[in-house]
């Protein structure tokens, strides 16, 4: 069994499809870190303090080997200083693949000793992209069932 796991993402916002991640790893780890990324590339909707909060309302009935936190810097540096041996990178489509192979390659290199273990979406979540439920919602869309209730509220708030 994996001791601790790290789940990276900027959450920005959570969808249904990180929470099907979450509660599918969670089982297999014994403690599981979801690290809420500090990414200066992307232009977030939610502060850093706001997308961990809205992780945290989310997840916290999901499983109590479930911790949320923030990071910045080198997502391995972060691994490695939570004890992790193990990051979960979730796969919607075969698009998805390219690049998180270059990023497990590149992190094996950094830290040989961090695994990356890649879990399909199930089904009913692999169209679901936080980058779509932004644009579907600023459009007018209802993206209601693909995010949690509090998250929906974050949204309105928001907007």
């Amino acid at each position: 069994m994996v001791k601790t796991a790290v789940y990276p993402g900027t959450f920005d916002p959570m969808t249904k499809g990180h929470v099907d991640i979450i509660t599918r790893v969670a089982p297999l780890v014994k403690k599981l870190i979801i690290g809420v990324a500090t990414n200066s590339r992307k232009k977030t909707m939610f502060s850093i303090d706001s997308r961990v909060n809205m992780v945290k309302c989310v997840v916290e009935t999901l499983a109590k080997n479930v911790e949320v936190m923030s990071f910045e810097g080198l997502l391995v540096d972060f691994a490695k200083r939570k004890g992790a041996t193990t990051i979960i990178r979730g796969l919607r489509a075969v698009s998805d693949f390219e690049s998180e192979f270059q990023m497990a390659a590149i992190n094996r290199k950094l830290a040989s000793n961090i695994e990356t273990l890649f879990l399909m979406s199930s089904d009913a979540q692999q169209f679901i992209s936080s980058h779509m439920i932004k644009e579907i919602y600023k459009l007018g869309g209802d993206v209601s069932q693909f995010v949690d209730d509090s998250v929906m509220e974050k949204l309105k708030e928001a907007m």
